[in-house]
């Protein structure tokens, strides 16, 4: 069903749209007043990002006003795309084709499908267990023991990261709290708000105030001013919709502020993977931002500490 009835959930998303069409002429004012080449670089990147991101926020919206259904769909969608994009970068061997297959065509599927009938006791397990074992195996019976297990761990951390972490998002959906009486999508809203407002404020206050970089050969962008400016404004922004969640304000904003540093730390392991493989974007395919690996990886940490935080907490 539905939830564009929801009163609640058209605020919000009537809310994201206003910052996007702020943003939008902000972008669009800078970009014919500023004449600086540098500057003027910046503020194409930060244009890009926004136009990239009013093609999300729709996806996004799209999704999660059609329930659970919508958003396992396109969370599942995502998990497919990221996880091509991981293996493209991981060192492969002939005989590792069908283990992937198995990644691509059986668990990724199934990880969902689990979700969909609400089995948290296999979704929790499928990939961290059965899954790994079955890499694990299938990857020997081929018989090639070249970089054996680089390729084996590899595997199976790209189904951990781009699977079964993702997979958390919609996974929110299954949790039956007492005396929460919103739509779950309400969760899954403020989770993403909180954790992709950091990445960008981040992005924004490392580029307007940003001196002292925090691990440079990883990610040069990443400073220790962008990081204290990101993480607080989120996490004062998510303190700010507290009556969304079945948290009080005290506890949104301890949520927001785990959600903000699972996020940085997602974004600094994934920039590490890409400095070793030596590229600077895991794809091209969101125009602006890089690959979809590129623009859910502070989202990929996140997601499962906020769904046991959540869980243990405050479900049933």
């Amino acid at each position: 069903m539905s939830l564009l009835t929801d009163s609640t959930i058209v605020r919000l998303f009537g809310a994201v749209l206003a910052l996007l069409l702020l943003a939008s002429g902000i972008g669009a004012f800078l970009s014919r007043r500023v004449q600086d080449p540098g500057i003027r670089a910046t503020v194409e990147n930060v244009n890009a990002r926004i136009r990239a991101w009013w093609v999300m926020a729709v996806v996004f919206m799209a999704s999660v006003t059609t329930g659970r259904a919508g958003s396992i769909v396109l969370f599942g969608l995502l998990s497919f795309l990221a996880l091509r994009e991981f293996v493209t970068l991981a060192p492969t061997a002939p005989g590792d084709h069908r283990a992937l297959a198995w990644c691509f065509f059986v668990a990724t599927p199934l990880q969902y499908a689990l979700i969909w009938t609400g089995r948290y006791d296999l979704f929790t397990t499928l990939i961290p267990v059965y899954l790994s074992i079955l890499v694990a195996v299938r990857a020997a019976l081929a018989g090639e023991t070249g970089r054996f297990l680089q390729r084996a761990a590899t595997t199976q951390l790209a189904l951990t990261i781009c699977v079964y972490f993702v997979a958390y998002v919609p996974a929110l959906m299954m949790l039956r709290i007492p005396g929460y009486t919103l739509p779950n999508a309400a969760l899954v809203f403020f989770l993403v708000f909180v954790v992709q407002l950091s990445d960008v404020l981040q992005y924004v206050w490392g580029k307007t105030l940003g001196r002292r970089q925090i691990v440079p050969s990883v990610s040069p962008n990443k400073t220790w001013e962008g990081f204290y400016g990101g993480v607080l404004s989120a996490t004062a922004a998510g303190t700010a919709i507290w009556w969304i969640t079945p948290f009080g304000p005290v506890q949104a904003a301890l949520m927001a502020l785990v959600v903000s540093l699972m996020g940085f730390a997602g974004g600094l392991v994934m920039s590490a993977i890409k400095r070793d493989a030596g590229v600077k974007d895991y794809g091209a395919l969101i125009p602006g931002h890089g690959g979809v690996l590129d623009r859910i990886d502070s989202l990929c940490f996140a997601a499962p500490v906020f769904f046991h935080l959540t869980r243990y907490f405050f479900a049933n």
